[in-house]
């Protein structure tokens, strides 16, 4: 099964490690420190559309020890659509 982020961006589910509300999760340094190195190291890949990121997915990646997605979708929107196992 696969996941739909926005912007035609579409991960396998079992590439994912966690899906992240941004608003939430930025306020602890833990998070900023690891979104700001995720983006030093180039494994940030913003697929909002230029729109304002609402959540962050974490995906292993065959490349890389992980990469970041910045998505416009809320992160309950994206758990609902990982549920359903449908491409929305």
């Amino acid at each position: 099964m696969y996941l739909h982020l926005g912007q035609n961006e579409i991960v396998p589910r079992r590439r994912i490690i966690g899906i992240f509300d941004l608003d939430k999760c930025s306020y602890e340094k833990r998070t900023r420190d690891y979104l700001a190195a995720a983006e030093k190291e180039g494994v940030v890949l913003d697929v909002s559309g230029g729109n304002l990121p609402r959540s962050f997915v974490v995906c292993d990646h065959p490349y890389h020890e992980q990469i970041v997605y910045l998505s416009q979708l809320s992160s309950a929107a994206l758990r609902k659509r990982a549920e359903s196992g449908r491409l929305e």
